[in-house]
This record gives C-alpha cells, sequence and structure tokens, in this order.
C-alpha cells in the first residue's frame, strides 16, 4: 500500500463513517474498502487465502462508491467472508476489482459488528485541495 494512502473511521451517532484517502479514485475506494473491515475486525488479522472477483457500475464516482461499498458488504454478510486486500480499478462509470481474504473465523477474526449497509449519508468522493481523493459514507451497523 503506498505510504500516500490511508482509511480512517469517523464518528456519526449509532453508525459509523468510513473513509478511504488515496492518490487516485481507485486508491479511495480501496482504503474505505479496508475501513469496512476495519469496523469488523483487524485488517491486517486477514490472511489472504481466497480472491473474489466484482464489478459493479454507477453514473457517477458517488453512485459508483455507494454501489462497491454494498458490493462489498454482500459478500462479507452472505459469503461470509473477510478482506484484507483490494484491487479496484475503475474505467468511467465501471468499476472491476479482486478483493483478497478468508472465511470468518469467529474465534481468530472476533468480529465486532455485521455491516448492514453503505449510506447516502455524508456520501462524498472528490478531490481535496492537497489533490488526494477522498472516498466516504456513513454505513449502518
Amino acid at each position: 500500500m503506498p505510504a500516500s494512502a490511508w482509511w480512517e473511521h469517523f464518528d456519526h451517532g449509532a453508525d459509523i463513517g468510513v473513509r478511504g484517502i488515496g492518490g487516485t479514485p481507485a486508491e479511495a475506494f480501496e482504503q474505505a474498502a479496508l475501513a469496512l473491515t476495519a469496523v469488523v475486525t483487524d485488517p491486517a488479522g486477514v490472511q489472504l487465502q481466497e480472491v473474489k472477483k466484482l464489478q459493479c457500475e454507477g453514473p457517477n464516482l458517488e453512485a459508483l462508491f455507494y454501489e462497491w461499498l454494498n458490493a462489498v458488504i454482500y459478500e462479507m454478510s452472505v459469503e461470509h467472508l473477510l478482506f484484507g486486500h483490494f484491487d479496484v480499478t475503475i474505467d468511467g462509470g465501471r468499476l472491476t476489482a479482486a478483493l483478497s481474504g478468508e472465511a470468518v473465523l469467529p474465534e481468530r477474526h472476533q468480529p465486532a459488528v455485521e455491516i448492514k449497509g453503505a449510506t447516502y449519508t455524508e456520501l462524498r468522493v472528490a478531490r481535496q485541495p492537497d489533490g488526494k481523493w477522498c472516498a466516504q459514507c456513513i454505513v449502518d451497523v
């Protein structure tokens, strides 16, 4: 991971905000997805044992980000997977990604909460004054 990209959480009442920062929108999306994992468990403890491929589309970056996070949340919830690495490519309104991770092991991952979905609350994908891209929204937990 480039030193110029990172993720963080931000407070929002009973829910939680996820934010990814990167040199490109794709990097920001990757970091925001790591922030999703970090809501549940420490991403560093997720072994990269299997790869899932995802595709989604959106008419603009905000809609694409919303679709992206909900696609990742779906894989986490329905397939009972956690991801520790994301490789995202954005081409116009289409996103393709490889998600690397493993099945949830409650005794090792000690999942804190289950994420229900991304929301439009505080949804934003934009270039910041420093040139970095920020992708963020509130997720329902």
